[in-house]
């Protein structure tokens, strides 16, 4: 469990780190809750170990984002707190703001959120303010649950300056089910000429199939530099909560190719806009017209489509919407 200092605290955030995307997103949000001039304290809940199913494991994870949340409220008496994740807010010790990216309520249908859904349901009902990675995380939830809400994407900005564009494409697969790595690797071996390599970053390092290679799990600096030398980023999720690494992919000028998976998914509509031959459950064919695809101004108008993701306007939120409604005078 880390803290961020000792003395008493405007705004609370309790994190649940269980993915790449939420330990760069935390971090975030406290920067710009701090750059509003408002102080901001992190508490983290612990690492929990591996079960079978998602309703122990959501169950574990609640349970060490209650003790996380409880040792900061006794240690920073905060006027308001965010809970980074519904599943950080389930067994909350005290009301507060849920940032989320999907609720139970969307993805974890059936016996895997028999509990889960219950009780967001009155969490959701309790906090003060809700505040979804994306406006498609509402639809799932009671109206009434989301008549407070401020739609607050993780920020995304470009890692670098560009370079040679050496590699063929691109895949993100740490959870190699979830996020469709078989469908990806069956498109490629389709779709792929003679001298063209996939890397699949979250993949032990060596061979997937013909012409793919994992690159092993890759430091976020790494990761951002191979993306930037990507022609094209490919996804086949059979789910997206948010998809932060499409929209990094965006940033650093790729071209996205995407099946139109369910879920909030923001970045499914900007690659529409971009180019919607690119979006296609003909996942070979959809590759093939990246690859061949001359050289434009893809990268220049998904960089004007990103504008709302950007840190810019992900404090400007933070500042003019979220924190009078956390601290009202």
């Amino acid at each position: 469990m880390s803290e961020r200092g000792s003395a008493r605290a405007d705004v609370l955030v309790v994190a649940l780190p269980t993915t790449a995307g939420w330990r760069g997103a935390v971090p975030a949000l406290a920067n710009a809750i701090s750059a509003a001039g408002a102080r901001a304290a992190v508490v983290s809940a612990p690492p929990t170990r591996e079960v079978r199913t998602f309703m122990a494991t959501d169950l574990l994870q609640a349970r060490a984002a209650r003790t996380a949340a409880q040792v900061g409220i006794a240690t920073h008496r905060p006027r308001a707190i965010v809970y980074a994740s519904s599943t950080a807010a389930l067994l909350a010790p005290q009301p507060g703001a849920i940032w989320f990216d999907a609720p139970a309520a969307a993805n974890r249908p059936g016996r895997h959120g028999l509990w889960q859904r219950r009780v967001e349901r009155r969490r959701m009902a309790q906090a003060p303010l809700l505040l979804p990675m994306a406006r498609g995380a509402l639809d799932s939830l009671d109206g009434a649950a989301t008549a407070s809400a401020v739609v607050l994407p993780v920020p995304v900005e470009p890692s670098g300056s560009p370079v040679a564009r050496d590699v063929a494409a691109v895949a993100y697969a740490a959870d190699a089910e979830k996020k469709g790595l078989a469908h990806i690797l069956a498109a490629w071996r389709e779709a792929r000429r003679p001298g063209e390599t996939l890397l699949v970053a979250g993949q032990p390092p060596g061979p997937l199939g013909e012409g793919a290679e994992g690159t092993g799990l890759l430091a976020p600096a790494e990761y951002r530099a191979l993306l930037r030398r990507a022609r094209v980023f490919v996804a086949a999720p059979r789910w997206e909560d948010y998809g932060i690494a499409q929209l990094e992919a965006l940033a650093d000028g790729c071209r996205l190719v995407t099946t139109p998976a369910p879920g909030p998914y923001p970045a499914l509509g900007l690659a529409r806009q971009l180019d919607p031959a690119l979006v296609s459950d003909e996942l070979a064919r959809a590759i093939r017209a990246a690859l061949d695809a001359p050289a434009d101004d893809y990268p220049e108008r998904a960089a004007v489509l990103l504008a709302p993701f950007r840190r810019a306007s992900f404090e400007e939120t933070v500042r003019e919407q979220v924190l009078p409604r956390l601290l009202p005078s």
